[in-house]
């Protein structure tokens, strides 16, 4: 059994290693687990706290996948629900669709009985304010959207942090030997309404299949999605690599891409076998895991690729 996931899953890895222990599927311990770092209002790259698009309106994104089945729900511009992954797994369960966006998929949570709750935290409304004063809305393209919207066009880019770009994803493995993967997200701060990143897209930042492993992606959602980064992980992983090789291969996939506003790609890797491994195009990132054994959560450096996408 493990569970391992971006360093914001750390309060909620515990969670999810208990239902594994206790017998339970890796699809409940990923939705737990992913469920208490949405509740996390110092966590402003996720549910509530959340930084806001553009127009100060909270949207947010997840999805989650079966590894035994590979049936999949995903949720796109959720807005006033705190937990778009448990969303996102009804409409798995509960409907012929792997995809709802917007208003759709706000209905649907209401059909099902989620509550809806307001998820722009104060503390999130003064860094979108300030993100607005000071022109610097954290990611270059969130700067490029500013300039041609809002007129600010003495503006110059500011690279992303991992504070204000983040996304968390989890990847379990239970005891019956089955996977599942998750990814929620409020995407990037100060994006177009309406904006849709890789974490709601099945085979761009989430894949899993109980044969070869199971990968998620953090990061320019862009560049996974015109990469497929998280398939690109999994067929690696079927071509006979191990995470190692399959996690390094799926990033130096992206410089034969050109992208001008390429931030940091990040993605995760777990196997059947329970073998697991991170990379990041950033130097000094972390990601954190469990196993049976484990007393507390664990964390351990990713993988250093460069990548040079979009660089002169």
């Amino acid at each position: 059994m493990n569970i391992i996931g971006s360093s914001n899953a750390r309060v909620g890895l515990p969670i999810g290693m208990a239902v594994l222990r206790k017998g339970g599927s890796a699809l409940d311990a990923v939705e737990l687990a992913i469920r208490a770092v949405e509740s996390n209002p110092l966590d402003h790259t996720v549910g509530l706290g959340g930084l806001p698009n553009l127009l100060g309106t909270v949207e947010l994104d997840a999805s989650i996948m079966d590894g035994s089945t590979r049936t999949a729900g995903a949720v796109g511009g959720v807005r006033r629900f705190e937990h778009p992954i448990s969303i996102a797994r009804r409409v798995m369960q509960d409907l012929p669709h792997a995809f709802l966006v917007g208003e759709g998929a706000e209905r649907f949570a209401l059909e099902c009985g989620f509550e809806e709750t307001d998820l722009l935290t104060a503390e999130a409304q003064e860094i979108y304010q300030r993100g607005l004063r000071d022109g610097k809305a954290g990611a270059p393209h969130a700067s490029a959207v500013l300039r041609a919207m809002v007129g600010r066009l003495a503006m110059q880019p500011e690279r992303a942090s991992g504070k204000d770009a983040g996304t968390v994803n989890v990847l379990a493995l239970d005891g019956h030997g089955h996977l599942a993967a998750g990814v929620s997200t409020s995407g990037f701060a100060w994006k177009y309404p309406g904006r849709v990143g890789d974490s709601a897209v099945i085979g761009a930042g989430n894949y899993c299949d109980n044969r070869y492993g199971a990968a998620a992606c953090t990061g320019r959602g862009e560049m996974a999605i015109r990469a497929a980064t998280a398939h690109s992980i999994v067929m690696y992983l079927r071509a006979g690599d191990g995470p190692d090789g399959a996690g390094r291969r799926a990033m130096e996939d992206l410089n034969d891409l050109e992208d001008p506003y390429f931030s940091a790609m990040n993605c995760v890797v777990l196997t059947p076998e329970g073998h697991h491994a991170a990379f990041s195009s950033e130097e000094t990132a972390m990601y954190v895991f469990m196993d049976e054994s484990s007393v507390e959560v664990q964390e351990a450096p990713r993988t250093f690729v460069r990548v040079a996408a979009g660089r002169a």
